[in-house]
């Protein structure tokens, strides 16, 4: 789009469905890349993506060429079926339904990518469930309790 000119900083939080642990460490690389590689084909730019056994964080600068729940959907379908297709799991992998989505300033990029990075030192510290709800009350989020992602018994490796 000519004389079009954005600076959107976007960070999502997805969750394996039902919060199962099934992201292994002997495949999540793998996985990151392959998510990575749906942003950048459709225009987008990967500045971060790290996670759990049970969920993802993925931080990226968005243009406005789709919307958010557009590419979410593709992100997720797509890795999906990418996972389904290796037989990374026992049975059939699918995301829960929704997402979180975050806006960022280009000050706090920075920040944001440190914060992902220490995905696994930062939940040795606290649940998903906290982290999530600590989002949701810091970007001043309204929701619904029926609909948050509801905290589980973590395996081992969550």
């Amino acid at each position: 789009m000519a004389n079009t000119y954005t600076q959107i900083h976007i960070q999502t939080v997805f969750t394996v469905q039902d919060r199962s642990c099934l992201i292994r460490k002997t495949w999540e690389d793998e996985l990151y890349k392959y998510i990575a590689g749906i942003i950048q084909n459709h225009g987008h730019k990967v500045l971060a993506i790290n996670g759990m056994p049970d969920h993802i964080h993925l931080f990226f600068g968005m243009r406005p060429t789709e919307s958010l729940s557009e590419l979410m959907q593709d992100v997720k379908g797509d890795s999906s079926k990418w996972i389904n297709k290796k037989k990374l799991v026992t049975g059939r992998f699918t995301w829960q339904e929704g997402y979180g989505g975050f806006s960022y300033s280009k000050s706090q990029v920075d920040h944001v990518i440190d914060y992902i990075k220490d995905q696994k030192m930062h939940h040795r510290r606290k649940t998903f469930f906290e982290e999530y709800l600590e989002f949701l009350e810091r970007f001043e989020v309204s929701y619904d309790e029926r609909y948050i992602f509801k905290p589980v018994d973590y395996c081992e490796e969550c």
